[in-house]
């Protein structure tokens, strides 16, 4: 197998090419705009993955990387879904836009199958534990819009061009590498004022979080194994959830001041367009055979460890 990991030098993608390289070479296209060659670091001195630099909004580019290969995975997108509203055209560009060049590079390269991230934000504001086919409510994010129209736009490529497309609708995905979300936003907070940590919303958010081995595993499974639906569509994700209150503790526990004191929000929102509270069913992918190997406690638990070495590095506690 070859595959292009469009993106795949950052937090979820280079966990990807981790485990990709088994399988055969691997190109990496990033901007490394978010990514860090780094983390790459063990595949490229193998020789079996190569990093390209590129941007996913450079069609001609984009095409001539992907010359040769079988697969795409397209990971690349904006990281964090709050900035969007600083600029409202960047999930636009970084998600729309450069999910349409990365699916007509496909097309124009004749590569066979396509895997496209997508995110339980596309869910919208759903209450109770959402299905691949419960899509009643929609994004209230630009950054879940985007995702929406990335899937809407792979559906299309599919049935026009015959190309085999399969997407993974994440939770929140966590654990070492990470360049964005709660946990690393907690730690760098708590790094820079010890004595405090200030939170946005009242705590009460409470999401489904995802290992990112969980995250690659999952991928290369559905893959491998999901085949017969025009696209396939799974949600990747553990069944349970955990509190923002709960990762706020396990980050201060994990700082240098484990007695920080953590100052909530007032509203039930962290930002306008977060979703407050989400579940995702990861039924159907367990039906394929597939489970995830840790709970969203037990994720969030590893993760902070993790991004606590990455942050405070080696200190005695307090």
């Amino acid at each position: 197998m070859r595959s292009l990991v469009i993106g795949g030098a950052g937090f979820i993608g280079s966990h990807l090419v981790d485990q990709l390289v088994e399988r055969g070479p691997v190109r990496v296209f990033d901007n490394l705009s978010v990514g860090k060659p780094e983390f790459l670091e063990t595949p490229l001195a193998s020789g079996r993955a190569e990093l390209v630099r590129g941007d996913a909004l450079d069609l001609a580019a984009l095409t001539e990387a992907m010359r040769g290969y079988d697969v795409v995975f397209h990971l690349a997108a904006n990281p964090e879904a709050r900035w969007g509203l600083e600029r409202t055209r960047l999930d636009l560009e970084q998600g729309t836009i450069a999910t349409y060049n990365a699916l007509e590079a496909a097309r124009l390269t004749g590569a066979k199958k396509f895997v496209f991230s997508s995110s339980g934000t596309v869910y919208g504001t759903a209450t109770g534990a959402c299905a691949e086919g419960d899509l009643g409510s929609l994004p209230i994010s630009l950054y879940g819009a985007s995702k929406f129209a990335g899937e809407a736009m792979l559906s299309a490529f599919v049935e026009c061009f015959g190309l085999e497309g399969f997407i993974c609708r994440f939770g929140n995905v966590v654990g070492d590498r990470g360049t964005h979300g709660a946990i690393l936003d907690f730690c760098k907070k708590l790094k820079a004022h010890p004595d405090y940590l200030d939170v946005l919303g009242d705590g009460r958010q409470a999401k489904p979080y995802l290992h990112v081995t969980d995250c690659a595993s999952g991928l290369l499974y559905v893959l491998e194994h999901a085949h017969g639906e025009r696209p396939a569509v799974y949600n990747l994700t553990p069944p349970d959830t955990t509190s923002v209150t709960r990762i706020a503790e396990l980050c201060v526990a994990a700082s240098p001041n484990p007695s920080a004191r953590i100052e909530y929000g007032t509203t039930p929102q962290g930002w306008p367009g977060d979703v407050p509270r989400s579940v995702l069913n990861p039924g159907k992918l367990a039906s394929l055979g597939f489970r995830v190997k840790h709970t969203s406690d037990d994720a969030v638990k590893m993760a902070v460890a993790q991004v606590a070495r990455e942050v405070f590095g080696e200190f005695e506690k307090t």
